[in-house]
């Protein structure tokens, strides 16, 4: 596939973890470190860098599920404040775990998508 595929195949490939050049190869080599090359077209993925985008997007989805989904449980249940305290943590840490490799790999391909590059500063004179 040749130049930048369409926005819906970019987020297709973005949510299935794929390369976000052909969509059919694996884009991670383990949890969250990206593949160096596409198995399936050699894409060159060295490039792809996200930074701290995801986790700040992860955090603050799953800070706010675990956050409502508490204060939803205690003012519908009342529970005691230990059944609180072993529940919501949990439901955040595999919120954070669900969501961090996607949301990466969507932005991988989003930027993919919009053929986002490095930045580079001038000077004074342009």
């Amino acid at each position: 596939m040749s130049g930048a595929p369409a926005l819906l195949g970019a987020i297709r490939a973005g949510l299935l973890c794929r390369c976000p050049n052909c969509g059919r190869g694996p884009l991670f080599a383990g949890f969250l470190s990206v593949k160096p090359v596409c198995e399936a077209c050699g894409f060159d993925l060295k490039s792809a860098d996200t930074g701290d985008g995801p986790a700040v997007f992860v955090i603050l989805i799953a800070g706010f599920i675990a956050c409502f989904g508490m204060v939803f449980h205690e003012v519908a249940a009342r529970p005691p404040w230990w059944v609180l305290l072993l529940t919501w943590p949990l439901v955040g840490l595999i919120a954070c775990l669900a969501l961090l490799r996607p949301t990466k790999s969507l932005l991988i391909a989003l930027q993919f998508h919009n053929k986002a590059g490095v930045g580079r500063l001038q000077g004074p004179n342009g």
